[in-house]
């Protein structure tokens, strides 16, 4: 008198459909991500609206390129160690970046930032800074 259980009956298309559900959710993220570094790059801006950073780090972007207006050095920031949440815009943390070595030579905090681009890695020898698009342009 037994009968199948639900979870033998409809599991496998649950988790299935779970599964299909997290691979376009990861999809949707990177093409948000891929869209903004393209208007970022291309436009030099707004930097507004953003891709959050949980879906940044969803999409496999761990980085965020930023470039001091001060002193033109570009130095990248590791999202997963900022301590926001992560429904938070990428473009509000423009607001909280400051250049060292920029408040080091002024003695005061130095916030003149701009955001470049996400990345999936840092900034090094063999992945060098980003450029603007048609060409670096100050």
């Amino acid at each position: 008198m037994g009968t199948k259980s639900r979870e033998s009956i409809y599991g496998a298309s649950i988790r299935a459909a779970a599964q299909d559900a997290v691979r376009a959710r990861k999809a949707a993220d990177r093409l948000a991500c891929e869209a903004w570094n393209k208007r970022m790059l291309g436009f030099q801006g707004p930097a507004q609206p953003s891709p959050a950073f949980g879906d940044a780090l969803n999409a496999g972007y761990l980085y965020l390129e930023v470039k001091c207006l001060g002193c033109k050095t570009h130095q990248t920031v590791a999202l997963n160690t900022v301590r926001r949440p992560k429904a938070t815009p990428i473009h509000e943390l423009e607001r909280y970046m400051r250049c060292r070595d920029c408040s080091q030579v002024r003695r005061y905090p130095y916030k003149r930032s701009h955001l470049v681009t996400l990345r999936p890695t840092k900034i090094s020898a063999n992945d060098p800074p980003s450029t603007w698009w048609p060409g670096e342009r100050d």
